[in-house]
């Protein structure tokens, strides 16, 4: 869940040129959640790539693509981010001295930042200075919706060292969110994901995909429609779970801002 209130722009860091979410499917949810996932975005789902056929993009009607689906070899389901940048090898040292950990370098880098979220940098595509956000999905009855965001829940043992690293790799400010526990970072708006910082109460840091929509009684119950349950209902989030794969919020966000209305 996460409702930020602000924009920004880069200063240093990584100097990302593009943000790609990956929703990582368990072997046995992979070919529903695949389904749920494209449904939800209104995405039409790629034919699979990869030595396993273990990659999947979701291809917007419009704007250019930034969530993928990703078939794991073992574990449970989850998401990670890809920053897209320049030089894998700055972008390397940078992160590790900012505390991240490698966890492999299969032509791209595998990380994990000093709280154990799972991250990646992978080079900067042709295309990718060129690449325009995806506008929301306006619905039959008139809401709109779009995936936009990325939380990172954070374990409360490591909340310092996330808030610190996150701003170090990336080069954005990150400032408190409108509610207590959260901090976002001003990513440009040129980027099309927004990245938020949540402190959870127990377990281990993860993640999850935030939509903001202009209607989110009937959004909930669009998703509810395709198979989610709700898990959870705050005062500006609604939690559900899909039929397969990791837990996701619907916010009250504006899907054309992201921001918070006043």
């Amino acid at each position: 869940m996460g409702v930020p209130d602000g924009t920004g722009s880069a200063t240093s860091g990584v100097r990302a040129g593009w943000l790609t979410v990956f929703v990582d499917l368990a072997p046995d949810e992979h070919a529903a959640g695949a389904v749920f996932w494209a449904a939800l975005t209104g995405a039409a789902l790629s034919a699979s790539r990869g030595a396993h056929d273990e990659f999947a993009t979701l291809l917007p009607a419009s704007g250019a693509a930034y969530l993928r689906v990703q078939r794991l070899g073992a574990g449970p389901s989850g998401v990670h981010l890809d920053l897209h940048v320049p030089d894998l090898d700055d972008a390397t040292a940078l992160a590790t001295g900012a505390g991240a950990s490698v966890v492999a370098r299969p032509g791209h880098v595998v990380l994990r930042s000093p709280g154990g979220f799972p991250f990646c940098l992978v080079g900067l595509q042709a295309d990718d200075d060129a690449a325009s956000r995806t506008p929301p999905v306006r619905l039959a009855d008139g809401h709109r919706s779009i995936a936009d965001q990325l939380t990172i829940d954070v374990t409360p043992d490591r909340w310092d060292d996330e808030v610190a690293f996150w701003p170090r790799l990336t080069g954005w400010p990150a400032a408190p969110a409108s509610r207590p526990g959260m901090v976002r970072l001003h990513t440009p708006s040129s980027l099309p994901v927004r990245v938020l910082l949540q402190r959870k109460d127990e377990g281990p840091t993860s993640g999850h995909v935030d939509v903001a929509t202009d209607d989110r009684p009937a959004e909930v119950a669009r998703l509810v429609a395709l198979g989610a349950g709700v898990a959870a209902l705050g005062p500006a989030w609604t939690v559900l779970d899909p039929p397969a794969g990791p837990s996701l919020c619907v916010t009250d966000r504006d899907p054309a801002t992201g921001l918070v209305p006043r």
